[in-house]
């Protein structure tokens, strides 16, 4: 590992400009996955419960399906709303699906229909002292973060109404997937408060600046068709009796990602997500650094011999 580290720094130093900062932003993240797949084994699927009664499901399928990973939130008689509790089983599930190489996608939906996240849970939060608050809010915070950062695409598949948090977490999301009849918002100035989980800077970065200030300044709520309008969804899909239309196109569009390359995939966010935030000459430079990762993988001699062989390709994430 060390030669390597040293071998990719040289690289850097000769054909990267801002060796350095990519260095740190971009090949390290993609360093430490390599330390952890490199180290670790297979992590055993963790199912959190079958019980309807707890608060979330995380579901690693199998077959064809193989390397989609499933967390349904389930909290009916709170609405989804986002607990203590929720918040620290999310943080163990995002950690686990962090150390599995074998993922490939992950989709974030409710087991709860009509609704997919109603925000902050308002009840356990009066409940709170005014000195728990900042840290709680700082915890759920930390937690999208996380989201945001899985190094796998991530699709939110928006069933019903997401809003506050729920929106913020879905927009931690690569793809958000709403139903028609979805309703989202950011409605925290209708409580005298402002979006605390990456509401302020996601929104805009995914709208554009003023569309983005009209829809928290208002505390407006819109539903999937116009959510999908305004660009805040990639798809909107008719609801379906059985209430789950967004979940099922999400799992179609991960069964799409399931079969390119992983590494390359993975490479691929990471690219986009560091250069969008810079220069395009800096961009062009993580772009490149982000191609040198995938050009001594197996799974780009595979692809190659697959297209010459006139076969579906086998990745192995290697």
């Amino acid at each position: 590992m060390a030669a390597a580290v040293g071998r990719l720094a040289l690289w850097l130093t000769c054909r990267v400009p801002v060796d350095r900062d990519i260095a740190r932003r971009v090949i390290a993240p993609y360093l430490y996955w390599r330390r952890h797949r490199e180290r670790r084994p297979a992590v055993t699927t963790r199912q959190y419960s079958s019980d309807s009664k707890d608060d979330l499901t995380v579901r690693y399928l199998d077959g064809e399906d193989a390397g989609i990973v499933v967390v349904g939130i389930n909290r009916p008689k709170a609405k989804n709303s986002i607990s203590k509790t929720l918040v620290k089983m999310m943080f163990e599930a995002v950690e686990d699906i962090k150390k599995n190489n074998k993922v490939r996608s992950v989709i974030l939906c409710s087991l709860v229909p009509g609704i997919f996240c109603a925000g902050a849970d308002l009840k356990e939060r009066a409940k709170m002292a005014q000195n728990e608050v900042g840290p709680f809010v700082s915890k759920a915070r930390a937690l999208i973060t996380e989201l945001d950062n899985l190094s796998v695409p991530t699709i939110a598949a928006i069933d019903g109404a997401a809003l506050g948090g729920g929106l913020e977490m879905a927009l931690a999301c690569d793809i958000r997937i709403a139903s028609s009849s979805a309703k989202m918002g950011l409605v925290e100035t209708k409580l005298a408060i402002i979006p605390g989980a990456g509401g302020t800077q996601r929104l805009p970065r995914v709208i554009g600046v003023s569309l983005a200030k009209e829809l928290i300044f208002t505390a407006r709520i819109v539903d999937g068709k116009e959510a999908y309008r305004l660009g805040l969804v990639n798809h909107s899909v008719e609801q379906n009796d059985s209430g789950d239309a967004a979940y099922l196109h999400a799992l179609e569009l991960a069964r799409e990602i399931n079969p390119q390359g992983p590494i390359a995939v993975r490479m691929a966010k990471l690219a986009i997500n560091q250069g969008i935030e810079v220069d395009l000459s800096t961009g062009l430079a993580i772009e490149e650094a982000c191609y040198a990762q995938v050009v001594p993988t197996k799974d780009r001699l595979e692809g190659l011999a697959a297209f010459k062989e006139k076969r579906r390709p086998h990745y192995k994430g290697e």
